[in-house]
């Protein structure tokens, strides 16, 4: 199918909710055009309604972690698992975040390349996009230092991003503190001296690459924004006595224009395993110290960017995206901002914004439908009516009994001759 349309009550076009009817019209992978009202459609041109429907562009997950498989551990075991075992991980997470319509991700940390060489290996427009870091830089012994990417020193690291520009990688990570699920790291010191932070991010901007900081302790997000990083994971500000964001930092933060990604989101029907729950509080965090982090970078005009973390354990499967913005949306954030958050400002931040994000003519006919208006209640991202990709529709809740996923939803057509077309070969 190369022409069809999509009619809905309304329209968030990545910016703003437009009501009073909207018909979509796509055209070989592209949006070939955006009517207001009760448009007639292209003689010829097959449509889907949805008469309480709301159309958007395709989520997008800006903090995912492909390889790992959202069991116990996730990121400990990929030490020891074979790139074959990986690329089947990577294509079940795809999967799960299509179901839930996100249409692209950013992978933020694989073992030694694998998304990149999968992604290298694999032409697959039924997936979403796929823009990756490779393995993310981290000091020797550092957090996920077993995805193979310590480097240490001036040169070291200098070096260590030109591998990655080398490998394909869309964007640099920096581990610049220690993490939760790397034991004997330190969630409230930085990994790195301001020399090599600043070595890292000054080779990468001269292969055309921009750096993202993993930075939990208030040190290294102060570090991050000192030497002007690009964008800043988790941003939650820890020190010995707990995690805080102090208003006048957020303040800094806003002026500077950093992208921050706050990574909330955990499955609500998931109890999380009281050791887990010890591990985090250790260093310093609770759910109610990162929402309160988000209220506060949010009030001080942050550009906030929608990121889930899918991949690191049960309560963060692949598809988690919507209950990022449930939990946007409960620190007091308006819903149309969160919503922008994984759109438009998704979009702008994983270098894309001039395809994705936005329902506009010639931009890529990624596009979710939800029934009801997401503005006014956004738990109704949970239940996505369906999902194109490329303007392929890959996911519908309404098609043949097909292959069901977390989501309740069956595989499209066109996903489905795909994904058997995979596992014949893999027999």
């Amino acid at each position: 199918m190369t022409k069809h349309a999509v009619r809905a009550a309304r329209m968030f076009d990545g910016e703003r909710l437009l009501d009073g009817g909207v018909l979509v019209l796509l055209d070989d992978g592209r949006i070939a055009d955006v009517h207001r009202g009760r448009a007639e459609v292209p003689e010829g041109w097959p449509v889907r309604e949805e008469p309480d429907g709301t159309v958007l562009p395709g989520l997008i997950d800006a903090h995912v972690h492909l390889c790992a498989d959202a069991g116990l551990d996730a990121l400990g075991r990929l030490a020891e698992r074979p790139e074959p075992d990986l690329d089947a991980v990577i294509e079940a997470s795809l999967r799960s975040h299509l179901a839930a319509g996100v249409t692209t991700v950013r992978d933020l940390g694989d073992r030694r390349g694998a998304v990149l060489r999968w992604r290298d290996r694999e032409v697959r427009d039924d997936l979403p996009t796929v823009v990756g870091s490779g393995a993310p830089v981290t000091s020797v012994g550092g957090h996920c230092w077993s995805m193979g990417g310590e480097a240490s020193g001036v040169d070291g690291i200098r070096e260590a991003v030109r591998l990655r520009a080398e490998a394909g990688a869309d964007l640099v990570k920096v581990m610049a503190s220690g993490g939760v699920f790397t034991p004997g790291t330190d969630t409230t010191r930085p990994q790195f001296t301001d020399q090599e932070l600043t070595a890292a991010l000054t080779r990468a901007h001269d292969l055309g690459l921009p750096v993202t900081a993993h930075a939990h302790a208030l040190s290294a997000v102060e570090q991050a924004l000192r030497v002007g990083v690009d964008g800043i994971e988790h941003c939650t500000c820890v020190t010995a006595t707990g995690a805080h964001v102090p208003d006048e930092l957020a303040d800094r933060l806003a002026t500077s224009g950093v992208a921050v990604c706050a990574t909330l989101g955990t499955d609500p029907a998931v109890v999380t395993p009281p050791e887990v729950v010890a591990m985090a509080a250790r260093a310093g965090l609770s759910e109610a110290t990162l929402r309160d982090g988000v209220t506060t970078l949010h009030r001080a005009g942050v550009r906030l960017v929608a990121g889930s973390d899918a991949g690191l354990g049960p309560a963060k499967p692949h598809g988690i995206l919507p209950e990022t913005l449930v939990d946007y949306v409960a620190c007091g954030i308006p819903a149309t901002a969160a919503l922008a958050a994984a759109t438009s400002v998704g979009a702008e931040v994983c270098g894309l914004g001039r395809s994705k994000g936005r329902i506009r003519p010639g931009f890529d006919a990624d596009l979710l439908v939800v029934n009801g208006d997401p503005t006014s209640d956004i738990t109704v991202l949970r239940r996505p009516l369906a999902v194109y990709r490329a303007d392929e529709q890959m996911i519908d809740s309404g098609g043949p009994p097909e292959t069901p996923d977390r989501h309740g939803l069956r595989l499209g057509t066109r996903s489905m001759r795909t994904a058997a077309r995979y596992h014949n070969k893999q027999k």
